[in-house]
């Protein structure tokens, strides 16, 4: 066990980055298809394919998924994926060759590093290529290359956060994975401890909790749509598209559980849900163990992050 989403057998994960204009992508590859399901919490997410994905709609499985940097522009990554996919011979046999379904989902990076340098088809191609299902590299890589929290503060005052993974077996076989990126607008803290890890600053460098921030601005330092977290949680369940939309609105309670406030009109949060199909599972213990694994995902992202783009890290700081 690499204690990483690529436990979850049939899962592939690759990343690719710009480390000078701190923006990348991550990409999750399925060596066959899988049920995937998907719920969007925030009020300004950037998403590709998730209309398809609801219940009534035909496709009920995904060859990859997509997260991304770059803000509306990183949904270029997807067709790099696409495309990548299409030369292995991966995707839905239309009867005229295949069409590869790559959901994706961007969050805002363009205010760390260069805001004209984004996530491009060739950023999504090379992140598939090097998919591979070896322990998921965390921090500042992949989706998670820009990420920040706290900015309730200005910009100036935010923290860098990145991309974390956790997963968890079970007795009878059960494998629970999940990857996010965790770029949200307010503060990200350890569940266990109440430990703020990162979060919006004062003038002196010190974490300030976000409730008094947003009592005391409204929100009025930071424009709407300039975050986002955004995630997958992967099992080798068998479940139904509907299940797994169930399970990608359960999935949100760990993002509930580290991020406060969450689901904001500012963040845009998007989380997949992907089942593989080996072994027999409730839709009850599934969601509920995918949430404790994302928060579990949640903290490793802050912890692993680096300092960059002139923001501290959570090392930094609690140094």
């Amino acid at each position: 066990m690499s204690g990483t989403i690529t436990d979850v057998p049939g899962l592939l994960v690759g990343h690719a980055e710009d480390t000078d204009a701190l923006t990348g992508c991550t990409v999750i590859v399925l060596e066959k298809p899988a049920v995937c399901g998907v719920d969007v919490r925030g009020s300004a997410p950037g998403t590709r394919e998730t209309d398809l994905l609801d219940p009534v709609n035909m496709v009920d499985s995904v060859h990859a998924i997509c997260l991304s940097g770059g803000s509306a522009y990183g949904l270029d990554a997807a067709s790099g994926v696409m495309e990548y996919l299409e030369e292995k011979g991966m995707g839905l046999d239309v009867g005229f060759g295949i069409v590869p379904i790559v959901p994706a989902a961007v969050l805002f990076d363009l205010s760390v590093g260069n805001p004209r340098v984004r996530p491009s088809r060739e950023m999504g191609y090379r992140a598939a290529s090097q998919a591979s299902s070896e322990q998921v590299p965390e921090g500042n890589v992949g989706a998670g290359t820009g990420a920040s929290v706290g900015k309730l503060n200005g910009f100036s005052q935010a923290m860098k956060s990145g991309i974390g993974s956790s997963s968890r077996k079970l007795p009878n076989g059960l494998v629970i994975g999940a990857v996010v990126a965790v770029n949200a607008v307010g503060h990200v803290k350890d569940p266990e401890t109440g430990e703020i890890l990162a979060g919006p600053r004062n003038e002196a460098g010190a974490i300030v909790d976000s409730i008094e921030l947003m009592q005391k601005h409204a929100f009025s330092l930071t424009p709407p749509g300039t975050n986002t977290t955004i995630g997958v949680v992967a099992s080798n369940a068998v479940i139904t598209k509907a299940e797994a939309k169930k399970i990608a609105q359960m999935a949100h309670n760990g993002l509930a559980q580290t991020i406060w406030p969450i689901h904001t009109m500012f963040d845009g949060d998007t989380l997949f849900a992907l089942g593989t199909g080996q072994v027999a599972a409730s839709v009850d213990l599934i969601g509920t163990l995918s949430a404790e694994v994302l928060a579990e995902a949640v903290v490793r992202a802050v912890r692993a992050a680096k300092p960059a783009g002139g923001l501290p890290a959570h090392e930094s700081i609690s140094k």
